[in-house]
């Protein structure tokens, strides 16, 4: 068995708040460093990487003197705004030293089910990688209140390898990875070395809640994997203290435990689209757009559309239906409604004069489209 952190180009590695902070004890420099120059390993194989990292609120309970952490929702905000100052300041210098530029994104999930802020979010992410930045993604636990109570980085890790189509998920923790009993408990446990994402029994060996830095448990992990396998994305959850893991992960070694995505990313897309029984909107297509969708497998250009019915906005899923009413496709619109009457029947060429701004040369591009 050989790591799939190999062969994925695109990695989101999750490092929790023991590891981040030395099981609360502040910030760890040495670790965060070793952490830095493993990817600086990765980007120089030509891998793409965003790092999502917790221990904001573990580093400002630190610095404001909580020895445990806090229920009081507002100073729980306090100890994120705080220790996020810290947090940023140690990676940036950290990825420096290897001539890296850093990018703190603070992300919350209502950004993220919004559907016109998660293609901001997907846009900044996926420019920041083409500019060789690496993003350090965190919770922005200072704003809001039910994500501190209820969310943890390792659900966010999944939502960002999902938002951006990520190869992999690498949930980097304080255990060697999943074990078929808790090994603290059963001396004949053993660990789970590789599974299948989603898989029932999986979840019905994870258990217990996070230590009192983190709020993550093996479950979570569990969990994201799952979550994370439905864009295509394989994860593995692996002891962060492990001499060179990230390194030797990407040389191909097997390390922790490596759940695998059964779905690949198109089809994964492909499918969140045909599942929308209802969309908000339709566009009329003339006959050579259908032919050109449905045999030559190309996008949706707005010359193609005779017709746009109900009201959406960019990023929306939308039903595209023959001059017979019969539904060819769905997928998911560049523009809004109100942009698509306004460039509808004309050229891709002149979108841009027509409405000031270019969002791309189609309406529905060919990879956010899937056939009925």
């Amino acid at each position: 068995m050989s790591s799939v952190i190999q062969k994925a180009t695109r990695i989101i590695i999750k490092v929790g708040s023991s590891l981040v902070t030395n099981d609360g004890r502040g910030l760890d420099h040495a670790a965060i460093a070793r952490w830095a120059a493993q990817i600086a390993g990765l980007r120089a194989l030509g891998k793409e990487v965003v790092l999502v990292s917790s221990g904001a609120i573990a580093e400002g309970m630190l610095r404001l003197g909580f020895e445990r952490r806090p229920t009081d929702i507002h100073e729980l905000q306090a100890c994120a705004a705080v220790g996020q100052m810290g947090l940023a300041q140690i990676y940036e210098t950290s990825f420096r030293a290897h001539q890296l530029g850093t990018a703190q994104v603070l992300l919350t999930h209502a950004d993220l089910a919004d559907r016109e802020r998660y293609l901001n979010a997907r846009s900044t992410l996926t420019t920041l990688l083409r500019l060789g930045v690496v993003p350090i993604i965190n919770e922005n636990d200072t704003v809001v209140t039910d994500e501190i109570k209820f969310g943890d980085n390792d659900t966010l890790g999944a939502l960002v390898a999902n938002l951006i189509e990520a190869d992999a998920l690498i949930i980097l923790t304080d255990q060697h990875g999943l074990y078929s009993a808790d090994p603290r408990k059963d001396p004949a446990a053993y660990l789970i070395q590789q599974g299948r994402a989603g898989d029932p029994a999986l979840e019905a060996m994870a258990g217990g809640a996070g230590t009192n830095i983190g709020r993550g448990g093996m479950l979570t992990k569990i969990l994201a994997a799952k979550r994370a396998a439905k864009s295509g994305a394989h994860t593995i959850i692996a002891w962060g203290r492990d001499s060179d893991v990230l390194a030797r992960l990407a040389k191909g070694e097997a390390i922790g435990t490596e759940l695998t995505a059964q779905t690949g990313h198109l089809t994964a897309r492909k499918q969140w689209m045909a599942d929308h029984l209802h969309t908000v909107g339709q566009v009329v297509l003339d006959d050579g757009a259908v032919q050109k969708l449905t045999r030559e497998g190309k996008s949706l250009l707005p010359i193609g559309v005779s017709d746009v019915r109900g009201e959406f906005g960019r990023g929306a899923v939308i039903t595209l239906v023959g001059q017979d009413g019969v539904a060819v496709a769905r997928g998911i619109s560049n523009y809004t409604s109100a942009e698509a009457r306004r460039i509808m029947r004309r050229p891709s060429a002149e979108i841009g004069t027509i409405l000031g701004y270019l969002e791309g040369q189609e309406l529905v591009h060919r990879d956010n489209l899937v056939l009925l």
